[in-house]
């Protein structure tokens, strides 16, 4: 990919691994890197960076509309396979393979919730306990959960029991690693 774009306008940022929240200005030149999961990954003279993919026209890119389309269940309640397709759409900024094949999601579990309809847990973790893009993955994961029909609520949270290893990664996130 490593194509080089001028930014056209001001735009938000996630700077990586760090996490932290950025302005990067109108004018910055950015390599795209990474397009995955609704979000590109870019590096500029100053570290490198997600933007978020309805933020890609700034990148000379298409706006990525990150809209779900699926029906609900009996009662309402969420399709638990669209909510595990949303969690395939997210990716660690450093790494193209999305949490779920990277053996990152230990539980998904949907329950009623009497004030938000339905509310979604997720228990995951990171390939490294020092991650500073942590937070930034598990808010993503939470967003992109929230878009499916259904979700009320949801909760990501980031555990370290049991540790990873990459025993935990499915064979379609090793090929795609060369790991097989």
């Amino acid at each position: 990919m490593n194509t080089v774009r001028t930014l056209t306008r001001e735009v938000a940022a996630t700077q990586i691994p760090s996490g932290e929240k950025t302005l990067l200005p109108a004018g910055t030149r950015a390599t795209l890197t990474q397009k995955l999961g609704g979000s590109y990954t870019v590096s500029t003279d100053s570290g490198l960076f997600r933007i978020e993919g309805r933020d890609g026209d700034t990148l000379g890119e298409a706006v990525i509309d990150n809209t779900v389309q699926a029906a609900t269940l009996a009662g309402g309640a969420p399709d638990p396979a669209a909510i595990w397709t949303q969690l395939r759409q997210v990716f660690d900024p450093e790494i193209p393979v999305n949490i779920v094949d990277l053996g990152l999601v230990y539980t998904m579990d949907v329950s009623e919730d009497a004030a938000a309809g339905y509310k979604v847990d997720v228990a995951m973790t990171l390939t490294a306990p020092g991650c500073g893009m942590g937070p930034a993955i598990a808010e993503d994961a939470k967003t992109k959960i929230l878009l499916v029909p259904g979700v009320g609520t949801a909760d990501v949270r980031i555990t370290w029991d049991p540790p990873w290893n990459q025993s935990m990664i499915s064979e379609e996130g090793k090929m795609k690693l060369g790991l097989l």
